[in-house]
């Protein structure tokens, strides 16, 4: 096995340990273990984030990512050419943002019952830098 390969099974066991931490039904639990785990064998990931109240996952690989929804048993995939990614800073307005001092979205321009909406809001300063570290994390993505 190769250093690249040995490093792209890596990445896909921290995905599926991370998953695995997850407070969701076994069911769910079960379809990212078989499902979700067969689809990426042999994929590169470059990344992943998941989202702890939901339990869907966003993978970033070379030239996509996907969006694994256990709820709906659902993968979607976005070609990276049709993401963008917006962040509205409050700071300075904070009266007037209902409580959001920075919102951070990673969308996708594609037909209404498939687009990506992967999003981060902070409601404190103490959360601010994680939310500008995972935006620099997804600009440096974009743009290579």
């Amino acid at each position: 096995m190769s250093q690249e390969e040995a490093i792209s099974h890596l990445r896909i066991q921290e995905y599926l340990d991370d998953v695995s931490g997850l407070d969701i039904p076994h069911s769910y639990a079960q379809w990212y273990n078989v499902d979700v785990a067969a689809l990426l064998n042999g994929s590169k990931i470059l990344g992943h984030e998941i989202d702890h109240d939901s339990g869907a996952s966003l993978i970033f690989l070379q030239r996509s990512a996907m969006l694994c929804c256990p709820e709906s048993g659902r993968i979607h995939h976005y070609p990276k050419h049709l993401l963008h990614c917006f962040v509205d800073d409050n700071r300075a307005n904070f009266q007037e943002a209902d409580g959001i001092l920075l919102r951070a979205e990673l969308f996708s321009i594609s037909p209404t019952e498939e687009q990506l909406c992967w999003e981060c809001c902070c409601r404190s300063e103490l959360e601010v830098p994680e939310a500008q570290s995972r935006v620099a994390r997804w600009l440096s993505w974009l743009n290579t």
